[in-house]
């Protein structure tokens, strides 16, 4: 299996037009945030999205730009330092603004609670997890009532750092509901050859992504290109070692997209011949052996 290719919206600037060049390549999930595009993405995605009502959509809850802050504290839902800290958790945050991206987007299949590992708690597991709980509490609301599929966490750092496990997430999700039938559906963690301490767990059939799976979570893989920097990393000779005859975007994605247990992978490709390019590469994913090999040659050098 291989991870299937989809638009994530992130560092995306003409976000509508991205998704309509995806979209018509055939791209399932579109992957988005309030805060995306200086705040913009939704909107540009707006018009898309009624164009292809079936695609499936995933935002997120807890970072906000400034001039969101500022219409949260006009209405009372932060005060001025919570506003002033650009992200919160707190329940009667988390459902105005998916209050607002339903408004905008339409739909939502997943909410996803953006990088709680960044909420400020530090060392103090706990009290984030409380404030966790109390997220996918609201989201509960929403799934429960319909409005929304159901809810996730993305994650840069969190399953890394060890502030949160996959058990963990399941155990708050399972307390927030009040019963074993709880809606947390998706997980979204950057997976890449520069991050790729998951794809070597992974391999060995352990870590979050085979924990996920198990759990039966659809699994998101973010920054495959880390942001554009792998690029850089991608000799001639690496990209031959992954496969003869791609570029080096391709086989980089190529590479993440043949993570075990990922089935989502996010890219940010704008032009058909770079999404195209990518889709080609993925439709033929690497072995485990082969990505072994991989992750053993850069763990050489």
């Amino acid at each position: 299996m291989t991870a299937v290719l989809s638009l994530g919206t992130y560092r995306v600037r003409a976000v509508g037009q991205a998704a309509r060049t995806a979209l018509a390549a055939g791209s399932p999930w579109v992957d988005t945030a309030p805060n995306y595009a200086h705040g913009y993405a939704h909107e540009g995605l707006r018009p898309v999205l009624r164009t292809y009502p079936t695609v499936r959509v995933a935002t997120k809850t807890g970072f906000f730009t400034g001039k969101q802050g500022h219409a949260a504290l006009a209405e009372k839902v932060l005060s001025r330092e919570e506003a002033a800290r650009g992200h919160s958790l707190a329940p009667h945050f988390v459902r105005w603004q998916t209050e607002r991206s339903l408004a905008v987007l339409g739909r939502a299949d997943i909410v996803f609670v953006h990088n709680p590992e960044h909420h400020g708690h530090g060392h103090d597991r706990a009290a984030l997890h409380g404030r966790m709980r109390e997220a996918f509490a609201a989201l509960e609301e929403y799934a429960q009532a319909g409005r929304i599929g159901g809810y996730g966490v993305a994650t840069w750092s969190g399953l890394t750092s060890e502030a949160f496990t996959v058990p963990e997430l399941l155990a708050l999700a399972r307390q927030a509901s009040g019963s074993a039938e709880h809606h947390l559906m998706g997980l979204q963690m950057p997976v890449s050859l520069i991050m790729d301490d998951l794809i070597r767990q992974a391999l060995n059939g352990v870590g979050p992504l085979m924990h996920a799976q198990d759990a039966g979570l659809i699994t998101f893989g973010s920054a495959p290109l880390h942001g554009g920097d792998l690029l850089d990393a991608m000799t001639p000779e690496l990209v031959n070692f992954i496969r003869p005859g791609l570029s080096p975007a391709a086989a980089a994605l190529l590479a993440a997209g043949s993570c075990p247990g990922l089935e989502v992978l996010l890219t940010s490709a704008s032009t058909r011949e770079h999404w195209d390019d990518a889709a080609k590469a993925l439709a033929a994913p690497l072995t485990a052996g082969e990505l072994r090999k991989v992750t053993d040659e850069l763990s050489s050098e």
